[in-house]
């Protein structure tokens, strides 16, 4: 198993546990409701295309930013008001990864989406949060190369 930040480790599990679509689905719609949208000074509409996430039928963004700690703060946008599994992996995301050790957030994988979403996701659906998943993962691999120099 890959060694994931321990909030995402810790969320992985919760899910781990989740034995039916209803208790999955009441679970995601909890963390869609504690999404936090892009603050302006970060980034304001349109938004650049080279942060659309690939395929995300949500019209997703995301921006990674240098914190003092050495690590990185996430931040999202969700265009589709109708996002909601959008915004509740942004929300995961930016909980769990924001702060965490770059290495550990270069290494996730994006099949964690499966994990969070259960294996009958969609393939339009699963292939725009593993995109999400994987721009956070690829900021973290530029951020790496940037420090090495």
């Amino acid at each position: 198993m890959t060694d994931y930040p321990p909030a995402l480790a810790e969320v992985l599990a919760d899910f781990a546990f989740v034995t039916s679509r209803a208790e999955r689905a009441e679970l995601l719609i909890d963390w869609a409701d504690r999404f936090k949208p892009v603050p302006s000074h970060i980034a304001v509409p349109p938004y650049p295309e080279d942060r659309r996430v690939p395929f995300c039928e949500s019209e997703a963004f995301v921006w990674a930013h240098p914190r003092q700690d050495g690590t990185l703060q996430f931040y999202f946008a969700v265009e589709n008001p109708q996002g909601l599994s959008a915004m509740a992996l942004a929300a995961i995301l930016d909980a769990t990864l924001s702060g965490a050790p770059v290495e550990q957030v270069a290494a996730v994988s994006p099949d964690i989406v499966l994990r969070l979403f259960g294996n009958d996701i969609s393939m339009g659906k699963g292939q725009g949060l593993m995109g999400m998943v994987s721009m956070v993962q690829a900021a973290a691999r530029a951020f790496l190369r940037e420090k090495e120099g």
